[in-house]
């Protein structure tokens, strides 16, 4: 069984900077695709930022396009999520998940941490 469990959300103002790191217990294959999503209330899921299993291949949303950067060490199995230039828009619960097929079931997820950007 694997769990992935996030860290580094917070509160921040406008122009701010946070890093999310998602640290996997359990095993996880260098060949499954990390990815990172959030929530805001009344709104629906929307996928943030993917990486493939070496961490060459990467996507973003258009919102955090050159704003967020996501990166991977294998070797400690963990996923960051550097997040710059924070916009109240970027408000969220914010999640990691797991694809071993990378084909975009996302079937293992953490529970979230939270991103508050105040203006």
């Amino acid at each position: 069984e694997v769990d992935l469990v996030e860290s580094g959300g917070g509160s921040v103002q406008a122009g701010g900077s946070l890093r999310l790191s998602c640290k996997a217990s359990g095993y996880i294959y260098t060949s499954y695709c990390m990815g990172w999503f959030r929530q805001a209330p009344g709104k629906e899921r929307e996928e943030v930022a993917v990486i493939n299993g070496d961490g060459r291949t990467t996507r973003y949303a258009d919102s955090v396009k050159d704003r967020f950067t996501i990166s991977r060490d294998n070797t400690k199995i963990t996923v960051y999520l550097q997040m710059n230039s924070l916009k109240p828009d970027d408000t969220a619960m914010y999640h990691c998940a797991a694809d071993p097929t990378c084909l975009g079931s996302w079937p293992i997820r953490g529970q979230g941490t939270q991103v508050t950007v105040s203006s």
